[in-house]
């Protein structure tokens, strides 16, 4: 895919780091896309990078509440109620009462590389996030993986391939490794044209300007 400015620019690239069960990385992809539409621009190349926050998680996941609430020392219910309310301003409608239990992603950023080859990225993210956060699933699961990825024109044999392969796996975790030592240390992070960086879930007026500033910068930031 390109992207071209209104005054016929550069190609705009995005690359974000980002974890499925993170609501915050949910609400940026919303807002970056919104950014993209009010640039005037049609398509971008969107590229995501894994970030595991919970790789440890057993297969049925832990209890979120409890995890945040011994993480912070808050109770999760304020917690919650921050993130919903933001996420209901990008039109995600996110009610953490029917989600409650956390997830590793490892198997599902594996998914996400192999969908790169494909061009489906973008889709899959989304599909990803509305799995998890909208219909409560649990994505660590390779069966949950493979109806998702076909619904965005995977195969699901080459699916289930990928997923049961611990070479695969492992891939997914050096890529997390490489990501911090280049120095990501949280999510959602993107970088705009290999020259801009920002980090966390911004307006989407922020990314937009970031998106105009990129398209006119010189790559300087090594991504990947």
């Amino acid at each position: 895919m390109s992207l071209q400015s209104p005054r016929g620019a550069r190609v705009l690239e995005v690359d974000i780091f980002s974890d499925f069960v993170c609501p915050w990385c949910f609400i940026a992809a919303r807002r970056l896309d919104a950014a993209i539409e009010l640039s005037g621009l049609k398509e971008a190349v969107i590229r995501y990078h894994p970030y595991v926050l919970h790789d440890s998680a057993p297969p049925e996941g832990i209890d979120l509440g409890g995890m945040l609430e011994q993480k912070y020392g808050l109770a999760p219910k304020a917690i919650f109620e921050r993130v919903e309310s933001a996420a209901l301003e990008s039109g995600i409608p996110l009610d953490f009462s029917r989600q409650p239990r956390t997830y590793s992603t490892v198997a599902a950023h594996t998914l996400m590389r192999f969908a790169e080859s494909a061009g489906r990225q973008r889709e899959l993210a989304d599909a990803l996030f509305i799995a998890y956060f909208l219909e409560a699933r649990n994505i660590s699961d390779s069966e949950v993986l493979r109806e998702v990825g076909a619904t965005k024109g995977l195969v699901p044999e080459e699916i289930d391939g990928v997923l049961a392969d611990p070479k695969e796996l492992e891939i997914t975790r050096l890529a997390v490794r490489e990501a911090a030592d280049l120095g990501v240390r949280g999510v959602p992070l993107m970088i705009f044209n290999r020259s801009l960086v920002l980090s966390g879930a911004q307006s989407a007026e922020v990314f937009r300007d970031a998106i105009a500033r990129a398209l006119e910068a010189e790559p300087a930031v090594p991504t990947p």
